[in-house]
């Protein structure tokens, strides 16, 4: 029996407050299934999640990360999530040139109304990282 059989993916997800974090729990609320293995978490905005949290989180065992932010235009903090965007557009290259696999990463708009949204991404990518395995690239190192 291989590696991926017994494979559950650990995903972490940076959750804007003001929308994303609210779209998640929408869809809770509304008893919409997405994996038990996506472990969120709330920063007051998408745009103040700095690269070395993702690359932490890397470390510290995630098999892939989530950024979601407010759509454009939307943004409590006015232009954060914008920032938030431009950031790590160019950190995916990075993760990229460092072996990890664009899939394990990704940066999302999700607003406080789209709960089925929400579900949905986490349910795909969670399918997307059971498919490739677990993540061995940075895990272990501090």
């Amino acid at each position: 029996m291989s590696i991926k059989n017994n494979f559950e993916p650990l995903i972490i997800v940076f959750c804007c407050q003001w929308c994303s974090y609210a779209g998640g729990d929408m869809a809770g609320t509304s008893h919409l299934v997405y994996p038990a293995n996506v472990r969120v978490i709330r920063v007051p905005c998408s745009g103040r999640v700095s690269p070395n949290l993702v690359l932490r989180a890397f470390q510290r065992g995630a098999d892939a990360v989530l950024i979601a932010g407010c759509h454009p235009g939307d943004c409590h903090y006015i232009s954060g999530n914008n920032l938030a965007y431009r950031r790590f557009h160019l950190f995916g290259s990075f993760l990229e040139f460092i072996g990890i696999e664009p899939e394990r990463f990704g940066f999302h708009w999700i607003s406080a109304s789209e709960g089925p949204k929400f579900a949905r991404i986490m349910t795909e990518t969670t399918e997307t990282i059971r498919s490739l395995g677990p993540n061995l690239k940075l895990r272990g190192q501090r």
